[in-house]
């Protein structure tokens, strides 16, 4: 930490977004409490475990997982909401270093050859000035080292909020609105295709149908909650 940033600290403190005390050394964003503190799944400890379920008889996925339990009105929706609607989007890039470090301990993700993030309509984007899993994507691409693409799946028409829409209204809502450009760069790959929060996976399971027709794709999920 450089003299200016050190003076600027003094007066006025950088605050964990979590829990806001004091952030100190090289923290950013959140302390090292909070993260020590997340709730996490540990999912991608076990075979065949609850997120990989919720897919079996809809598209097939080679690993599945996410980071932490999503928790009703904790400190971590708190987060959640400050990354996708608040303009926090380095929380992502946190969050998924953190992450992706957890699963390197046993290896996780590691035969993965590219990390795409769900897109979001060039409307949306506009709008929000960012998109949440595209920081999700680099903080695991940083520390998994493997790359992340944002040139080929994208959002073809826009849909409705999902918000207090029933499983079967979100899988209806989410028919048809993704594509790939350019397919044959991605023939062969796996993909780890990355998400904040995975709710019905309506969402995902569109993602995934849309690149499962790319030859020879494997596909495997990654969020950073799960409800």
């Amino acid at each position: 930490m450089n003299i200016f940033r050190q003076l600027t600290n003094l007066f006025y403190p950088d605050l964990c977004l979590c829990c806001g005390e004091n952030l100190y050394g090289q923290e950013e964003y959140i302390c090292t409490k909070c993260l020590c503190d997340i709730p996490k799944t540990n999912l991608h400890l076990q075979q065949d475990n609850l997120i990989e379920q919720r897919f079996w008889g809809k598209v097939p996925v080679e690993k599945a997982t996410a980071f932490f339990f999503f928790g009703k009105g904790s400190r971590y929706q708190h987060l959640l909401h400050l990354l996708k609607y608040k303009g926090y989007c380095e929380i992502g890039t946190v969050l998924g270093q953190y992450a992706a470090a957890h699963l390197l301990e046993n290896g996780t993700f590691q035969n993965i050859d590219v990390i795409v993030p769900v897109p979001l309509h060039p409307k949306k984007l506009r709008k929000r000035g960012y998109n949440q899993s595209e920081y999700i994507a680099r903080g695991l691409s940083k520390v998994l080292n493997k790359p992340y693409d944002t040139a080929h799946l994208y959002r073809a028409r826009e849909n409705a909020t999902q918000t207090k829409k029933s499983v079967f209204e979100r899988y209806q809502n989410t028919l048809g609105i993704f594509d790939v450009h350019q397919p044959e760069d991605l023939t062969g790959k796996h993909i780890l295709v990355v998400d904040d929060v995975l709710t019905t996976g309506s969402t995902l399971e569109n993602c995934l149908n849309e690149l499962l027709k790319i030859p020879h794709v494997r596909t495997s999920i990654f969020t950073l909650a799960v409800t």
